[in-house]
């Protein structure tokens, strides 16, 4: 290889003068010599032509520069470097349009928060759609491990802020099953009615903004207003509209206030009928039902592939569900039914949605009427705080709360993976403990990042005006997709 680099480099040497006497801009057989000798030099070994280019670089740019004439051509290529899947065109559009590319968000209203699409167009037919992730990237896991397992706590409720206290319900399961604990039925039992109520907080947020995507303003006004009473059962069982820390490892943090259980049960039966109204305004809507069917279809087989779970996963015909496989809390001793689609589209998940809120209607009358009495916490004081009265004459105890929010409890070590049916699908958290008081390593399966990875299987094929639709059927908010 050396010899014939350097053989190529000494016929260089010996042509460079009689290259140089000729006016290169002038001559036109120039031109067309130097395009054979491209010709010839593409025929070559690369690695004959890697080490002559390389030699040469430097002086021969400003020469090929003048090469660039009429008849200079694009030389062909010789790796295939990307692989390029053909996209079924749509009746009635051009085929010969070029492909351009749009950035869809991060600051469109649709966006969902801070989603990033960069979608490739043909015309108006969307070949490829590419979503960027990691603007709402706060190093969630990697705090956790500097906090105590309490102190980690609130971090969830940063997480899907839309579901908190499912969030909350699934770390708490997770500690527990480290620490080898059964928290009181009555705990229990709270539990589940706080995760229905947020099941259906979820539920609001997105058939409410997946109409005003579309274009239907009318039921998010609707739904916003019953939205507004459910945050204010959150604010009465635990001071925050949001981000309320209310179930922990052990139980809950306070036992319900009087009055409230009558609350929601007054609230649980009017509700139905919101639901029947929103109906009307929607599933039986000629522009709505024309909106969602047949886009973003998805089979049962290609749903597994994604992992997709939860509505996602029912919409395209397979019915389960972790509070009937894995019950947790009191899910086995509730009754309720599952909801499934059939074709697997924007408008089967969008029914699902709406029954999966029928159902949690269920669930919550029977946690009210089957609500057992009793304590909310575990027995222990060095996992739960002991009460304020117990600390005003014990020493004990009160010794027991500054060494419960100063160092924390020590965790068994171990490790745990906990599963819950969270509002958009499985989510999922990995907790290590090497016996100390934080967590070594706690990993969040998210249920929003495999949608995500989907959008653009979904997208290929439909219009731009769908794009909107398979973001609002995917229900993601980029809290717990960025963590």
């Amino acid at each position: 290889m050396r010899l014939a680099a350097a053989s190529f480099q000494k016929a260089v040497m010996a042509i460079r003068p009689a290259a140089n006497s000729f006016n290169l801009a002038a001559c036109s057989s120039c031109s067309f010599s130097r395009q054979t000798a491209s010709i010839s030099a593409f025929g070559r070994s690369s690695t004959q032509a890697r080490h002559a280019s390389t030699s040469s670089k430097t002086k021969t740019m400003s020469r090929e520069a003048y090469s660039i004439t009429s008849r200079w051509f694009v030389p062909p290529r010789t790796r295939q470097t990307t692989e390029f899947v053909e996209v079924p065109i749509r009746e009635g559009s051009d085929p010969t349009l070029n492909t351009y590319t749009v950035n869809f968000g991060p600051q469109h209203p649709a966006a969902h928060g801070v989603l990033r699409l960069l979608l490739e167009l043909r015309g108006e037919t969307i070949i490829r759609a590419d979503p960027h992730v990691g603007l709402l990237h706060r190093g969630t896991e990697k705090l956790i491990e500097y906090k105590t397992y309490l102190q980690a706590l609130p971090y969830f409720d940063r997480l899907d802020y839309v579901s908190m206290m499912c969030n909350e319900q699934a770390y708490s399961l997770a500690v527990e099953k480290l620490l080898n604990i059964h928290v009181p039925p009555r705990a229990k039992y709270i539990r589940t009615l706080f995760g229905e109520i947020t099941r259906i907080l979820n539920h609001i947020m997105a058939v409410a903004t997946h109409a005003l995507d579309v274009g239907a303003l009318t039921p998010f006004l609707w739904l916003f207003e019953e939205r507004e009473k459910l945050m204010e059962f959150y604010e009465r069982v635990s001071g925050a509209r949001m981000h309320a820390a209310y179930i922990r490892p052990g139980g809950v943090s306070l036992d319900l206030p009087i009055g409230l259980m009558e609350d929601i049960h007054k609230w649980a039966l009017q509700y139905s009928s919101r639901i029947d109204e929103l109906e009307e305004a929607l599933s039986n809507s000629r522009i709505w039902k024309n909106r969602l069917r047949e886009v973003g279809v998805v089979t049962a087989q290609e749903a597994l592939g994604f992992s997709f779970s939860g509505v996602m996963l029912r919409g395209s015909g397979i019915e389960w569900d972790l509070r009937k496989e894995q019950p947790y809390d009191a899910y086995d001793e509730v009754d309720f039914d599952i909801a499934v689609g059939t074709n697997g589209d924007c408008y089967d998940r969008y029914l699902c949605r709406v029954e999966e809120m029928r159902q949690s209607l269920r669930i919550i009358d029977q946690c009210i009427k089957q609500m057992p009495a009793g304590p909310v916490k575990v027995d222990d004081n060095k996992i739960v705080p002991p009460s304020r009265a117990s600390m005003k004459e014990s020493m004990e105890a009160l010794i027991h709360h500054f060494k419960l929010y100063s160092e924390g409890y020590s965790v068994p070590a171990g490790e745990t993976y906990t599963v819950i049916e969270a509002p958009k699908g499985e989510f999922g958290v990995f907790l290590v403990s090497d016996g100390t008081s934080r967590p070594y390593r706690c990993h969040i399966r998210a249920p929003g990042f495999p949608h995500l990875a989907a959008v653009d299987f979904m997208s290929k094929g439909h219009l731009l005006a769908d794009a909107v639709t398979i973001i609002g059927t995917c229900d993601i908010v980029f809290g717990e997709v960025d963590r």
